[in-house]
């Protein structure tokens, strides 16, 4: 079952899941952020998800980026005439 386009590839449907939920937990299990990973398409040309989101613990800020690529979903690039 089809879901959804990646914008600007519309030869290429993205199939489930539509995104992807990740908990960032303690070494002791306590959640402190979760996180929706959304369809990308990489300027590479590689597919899959991709979040960015700030958070701060004890005072200390940081940047949490989580991407899945999907490995084998770059388009091969067409041969130059030359």
């Amino acid at each position: 079952m089809l879901i959804d386009l990646i914008p600007g590839r519309a030869d290429y449907p993205m199939t489930k899941p539509p995104f992807i939920l990740t908990e960032l937990k303690t070494n002791l299990g306590e959640t402190i952020l979760s996180i929706s990973l959304d369809p990308k398409q990489f300027k590479t040309g590689s597919r899959g998800y991709y979040a960015n989101k700030k958070l701060e613990i004890d005072g200390v800020r940081y940047q949490v980026q989580i991407q899945m690529v999907e490995i084998g979903s770059k388009k091969s690039a067409a041969p130059e005439n030359g």
